[in-house]
């Protein structure tokens, strides 16, 4: 099986998995709690912890209620490191954090590879942060879930939907 390693642990997020764990956990704590549906879709933000952690936990939190529900998490983000034409979907089997690994979904993702404009591409997700942040949070408040991670770089509106 091969893994996409954790590239900004350390940097974006805590390196161990003790600390990493006590600050979602902490973070999921003191968020809002969530009244609703849980939502199909969400728009967070991909900084560091001390920046996006807050309002990170806040969203994933929403999803707790739906955690042995949820099954696939399909995220979308922007290419920070590769220029890219098109979205880029990567090639290993999982994605690592200190919290562990997550499996991705070949299936889609190699469905994906069909569409025009996408790729695959693990240099693209090789250093890439936006969606990496967000997966200790969805460790946290998920169950069991594949993952179809997808780095978007110069793409239309049209082709990303």
């Amino acid at each position: 099986m091969s893994v996409r390693n954790a590239a900004v642990a350390g940097m974006f997020y805590p390196a161990g998995s003790e600390q990493l764990k006590s600050d979602v956990d902490a973070l999921l704590e003191h968020a809002p709690t969530p009244a609703g549906p849980v939502p199909k879709a969400m728009i967070l933000p991909h900084a560091g912890y001390v920046y996006s952690g807050p309002a990170v936990a806040a969203a994933c939190k929403l999803l707790q209620t739906g955690r042995d529900q949820i099954k696939r998490v399909v995220l979308f983000g922007p290419a920070h490191r590769v220029y890219l034409e098109g979205m880029a979907v990567p090639g290993t089997d999982a994605f690592a954090t200190p919290l562990g690994t997550v499996p991705l979904d070949r299936e889609v993702i190699d469905n994906l590879l069909t569409l025009p404009g996408v790729c695959e591409s693990d240099e693209a997700h090789r250093d890439e942060h936006s969606l990496e942040v967000q997966l200790p949070f969805l460790q946290t408040v998920l169950s069991d879930f594949t993952l179809v991670p997808v780095v978007v770089g110069r793409a239309a509106p049209e082709q990303v939907a």
